[in-house]
C-alpha cells in the first residue's frame, strides 16, 4: 500500500518518480558509489579545504586563506623551477609517448599474429618491470664503462665521460628519455586493444569507397573507430606525465644536483612529508590537479575531432 501511496503522489515524469522506479538499481551501485567517495570524492575535497590552511599534522589546522598560494607564486623560488619541470615532462612525454604508442601499436598490429604478440609482449614489458631502472643506470653511468659514454667515446663523439645523471645540464634529459621508455606500457596495450576492435567491414567498405593506401585508411577509417581508445590512452599519458617523480628519484636522487629534475611531485613530497608543512602540500596538489584535468580536457577535445 505504502508503494502505491507514494507512486499516486508523484508524477510519472518527476525526478521523484524515476528515482522510485529505479530504485533496485540504486541500491545494486551503493556500495561503488560510496567507495568512490571514500576513497575518490572526499579525499579531494579534504585536500582543497586543508590548502587554504596551516597544518602540520601534530596541530588542529588554522585558516589562513589564500596564503599557501600566494607564497607558492611570490615567496617560493624552488616552486617555480618545479613547475617548469613539470611542463617540460608533460609537454614532451605526453604528447610524444602518446603519439609513439599509437604509432608502435599501427605498426605491430600489421606484422604477422606470432610475431604481433611477441613485439606486444616486449612493448609492454617497460609496464611489467615497473621501477626496475638498473639498465639505465648502467646505460647513464657518469665513468667511461656507461655504456653511452662508452659508445660515443668510441665513435670521438666527446672527449671525456658526461655526468648524465649528475651534471644539471643534462639529468632532465636523461630522465625525459627513461620517462618515455616506461610510458608506452599501458598506453600502447591500450591502443593495440583499439585495433583488435576495428570491424573488418569498415574496412572492406572503405576499400570500395576509394581507400587506396594504409595510410588512408588509418585516418578515415580507423582512428574514428577507435577513438574510445585514443582519448583514454591520452588520459593515462597525461596523467602519468603530470605525475612524474620515481623516474627522476630512481635516476638522479631526491633532491636533485641544482633541482634539474625537481617536479611539483617532488616539491609536494618535500613539504609534505619530510617539512610537514600539509596545508601548503595540499595546495600544491590543488594545483597540479587544476593543471592536470585542464590539459586532460584539451587533450580530449583534440583526440575526438580528429577521431570525428
Amino acid at each position: 500500500r505504502r508503494g502505491q501511496t507514494v507512486k499516486k503522489r508523484l508524477s510519472p515524469d518527476s525526478l521523484g518518480a524515476r528515482l522510485y522506479k529505479n530504485r533496485h538499481f540504486y541500491v545494486l551501485m551503493l556500495p561503488f558509489f560510496l567507495i568512490f567517495f571514500v576513497f575518490t570524492v572526499w579525499p579531494v575535497l579534504m585536500t582543497i579545504g586543508l590548502s587554504f590552511t596551516s597544518y602540520n599534522v601534530f596541530e588542529a589546522p588554522k585558516f589562513v586563506g589564500w596564503d599557501n598560494y600566494i607564497n607558492l607564486f611570490v615567496n617560493d623560488d624552488v616552486f617555480g623551477i618545479a613547475m617548469k619541470n613539470t611542463w617540460v615532462f608533460a609537454l614532451i612525454t605526453g604528447p610524444l609517448g602518446f603519439f609513439l604508442s599509437l604509432f608502435f601499436a599501427w605498426i605491430i598490429n600489421e606484422m604477422p599474429r606470432g610475431v604481433r604478440e611477441m613485439m606486444t609482449l616486449i612493448f609492454y614489458a617497460p609496464a611489467i618491470v615497473g621501477a626496475n631502472y638498473t639498465i639505465w643506470l648502467i646505460i647513464f653511468d657518469g665513468d667511461i664503462y656507461g655504456y653511452l659514454n662508452s659508445l660515443l667515446l668510441n665513435l670521438h663523439l666527446i672527449r671525456e665521460p658526461i655526468l648524465w645523471l649528475k651534471d644539471p645540464d643534462y639529468m632532465l634529459v636523461s630522465v625525459v628519455v627513461v620517462q618515455l621508455w616506461a610510458s608506452l606500457g599501458t598506453s600502447f596495450l591500450t591502443m593495440r586493444a583499439g585495433f583488435n576492435t576495428v570491424d573488418r567491414s569498415l574496412l572492406e567498405a572503405g576499400l570500395v569507397d576509394g581507400i587506396r593506401n594504409r595510410w588512408q585508411e588509418l585516418w578515415h577509417i580507423t582512428l574514428p573507430a577507435i577513438s574510445p581508445h585514443l582519448v583514454f590512452s591520452a588520459v593515462l599519458a597525461i596523467t602519468a606525465s603530470f605525475g612524474t617523480e620515481v623516474v627522476a628519484t630512481a635516476l638522479t636522487g631526491f633532491p636533485s644536483t641544482g633541482y634539474a629534475t625537481h617536479t611539483l611531485m617532488h616539491h609536494m613530497k618535500d613539504f609534505g612529508f619530510i617539512r610537514f608543512q600539509r596545508g601548503y602540500a595540499c595546495a600544491i596538489a590543488v594545483l597540479l590537479f587544476v593543471m592536470s584535468i585542464s590539459v586532460n580536457k584539451v587533450a580530449q577535445h583534440l583526440v575526438k575531432k580528429v577521431g570525428k
